[in-house]
């Protein structure tokens, strides 16, 4: 009974936003923004910079409100309006991707693979904020966001190789530090 309380009470808050409630969508903004907030920050490290993406994409959420059919998940209709903005942001501030065209690069899940079971929410999150830009996006559109790389090659508007290799080099990038910090714990260089 309470999941259903809270689905038409989210549907209420829809409803009042598509007709500029400002409380309804200040109600909406409180539930969503501490998660979105997160979402913004696993592509954009600057916290000032992420928190900026935002609310500019939450302008966007409710600007198009309307537009939203109750199909799927509110929640992620607006992660996906998150993702693009930062997108956006990134493609905008520089240019993020070193064009490394690799028709034929063949990607073995396994051997790329790491245990990052020991590490904590954070430590991950300070390893894939040390990969350059482009990496870290493919990353994070890839192993966090669930797209597949054509998916990702005509968001980005870069080459299916690219995408892959982009993944490729960042898997590394991050086996590389996880194997410095075992190292660093275990005493050794």
């Amino acid at each position: 009974m309470k999941v259903i309380e809270l689905h038409r009470e989210e549907k209420q808050l829809i409803e009042q936003a598509v007709l500029n409630n400002r409380q309804a969508q200040h109600q909406l903004y409180s539930k969503f923004s501490p998660k979105m907030l997160g979402v913004c920050r696993q592509y954009i490290k600057d916290i000032h910079h992420a928190e900026d993406v935002m609310i500019t994409a939450f302008m966007k959420v409710f600007t198009n409100i309307n537009k939203f059919e109750h199909k799927g998940s509110f929640e992620g209709w607006i992660r996906r309006i998150m993702v693009n903005e930062c997108i956006d942001f990134l493609r905008v501030k520089k240019n993020v991707f070193n064009h490394q065209e690799i028709e034929n690069i063949i990607l073995s899940e396994s051997d790329d693979s790491f245990e990052i079971d020991t590490f904590s929410v954070d430590d991950i999150q300070l390893l894939i904020d040390n990969l350059p830009d482009g990496y870290r996006m493919i990353f994070n559109l890839y192993a966090i966001e669930g797209y597949k790389h054509n998916e990702i090659a005509t968001m980005l508007k870069i080459s299916e190789g690219t995408s892959k290799s982009q993944l490729s080099h960042a898997r590394k990038m991050l086996q590389e530090q996880v194997n410095l910090l075992k190292r660093k714990e275990n005493g050794t260089k």
